[in-house]
């Protein structure tokens, strides 16, 4: 996807984030237990200030969040957060030089890709916290936002924060997992201190998941409600899908 395709993804996911969060900024988030909407927003804005300093000047502020931050009231410091990162990504060319915990990923650009899947994986989070339908996901989007999860978050910090998956994958023999959609095939091999990602699938697997774009970014990512009629089809040994859940789940933290 194009620069251009994210900051279009990010402006719409912020506008549907933003005018769901006024409806009860007190509702409980399923999919981040002991947040609330507020609490999600705040978090949204905090997020958003992070990656603009991170951009103006070259390393990721730290420590974060600075404490004052706390007594802005969540959609102020939300849609302040956004102007200044909007006017960050317009002050910049995707190629110039960011900060970024990703050492492959030290751009603009990277962020720009960051921020919409940020986005919009937080407002189905608003969605959910207060029962609205969750908004169409473009297919585009969602085949990306699977691909940044797999190879950015998991393979990536596997290999960069070995110590906190050497543990889980240690469990695995050798399992293979297959993931599957339209406009996009990903193949994930684990073993003690292992967890590689290809493109393309082979044709057996010890774990299969299938469906729809949105629907596979949503299970990947724990967007589902329980007793939810995804689209997604998992099949495999349990064992071996949990250990897939859990370096997801280590990689996200």
């Amino acid at each position: 996807m194009e620069p251009s395709r994210f900051l279009d993804c990010l402006a719409a996911d912020f506008a549907r984030l933003r005018a769901v969060a006024t409806t009860d900024p007190t509702a409980a988030v399923p999919s981040c237990p002991g947040w609330s909407v507020a609490d999600l927003t705040r978090h949204v804005g905090e997020v958003y200030l992070h990656k603009t300093l991170a951009i103006r000047h070259g390393a990721e502020p730290e420590p974060w969040p600075p404490a004052e931050l706390a007594t802005e009231e969540p959609l102020v410091l939300l849609d302040r957060a956004h102007a200044a990162l909007l006017a960050e990504f317009a002050a910049h060319d995707p190629n110039d030089p960011a900060g970024s915990w990703y050492k492959p990923g030290q751009t603009v650009g990277f962020w720009i890709r960051r921020m919409a899947q940020e986005t919009v994986i937080h407002r189905i989070d608003a969605e959910l916290g207060v029962r609205a339908p969750v908004a169409p996901i473009p297919d585009d989007l969602a085949v990306d936002g699977v691909d940044e999860l797999l190879r950015v978050f998991v393979e990536y910090s596997a290999v960069e924060w070995a110590d906190y998956f050497n543990e889980i994958l240690a469990d695995s023999p050798g399992w293979t997992y297959a993931l599957r959609t339209d406009g996009g095939a990903w193949s994930v091999r684990t073993g003690p201190g292992l967890f590689s990602v290809t493109d393309g699938v082979a044709d057996t697997a010890d774990v299969t998941v299938t469906g729809p774009p949105a629907a596979l970014l949503r299970w990947a990512w724990g967007r589902e409600l329980p007793g939810e009629s995804s689209g997604v089809s998992v099949q495999g040994a349990p064992e071996a899908l949990a250990l897939l859940r859990r370096c997801i789940v280590t990689a996200t933290s």
